[in-house]
């Protein structure tokens, strides 16, 4: 089993960022269903803009936040 998690920039409310970021997770989650991945086998879950990857107030960090991470559900 695995888990999409769906993360954003800082930009943008916390309301916004969370609803983009289960929409993002769950757009990785339908492209493994496509592929033959047993939907089951997999949790989504968004974290919005609360786990930055990189903190800098620029364009190129910002595209580092906008992304779908995946790990191994125990």
């Amino acid at each position: 089993k695995i888990v999409i998690g769906g993360y954003c920039d800082a930009r943008g409310s916390t309301e916004y960022n969370l609803a983009l970021g289960e929409n993002r997770a769950n757009a990785a989650k339908q492209a493994l269903v496509s592929a033959g991945v047993n939907p089951d086998r997999i949790r989504t879950v968004s974290y919005g803009k609360e786990k930055q990857f990189c903190t800098e107030a620029n364009e190129q960090c910002y595209q580092q936040n906008r992304r779908a991470g995946f790990s191994v559900d125990r």
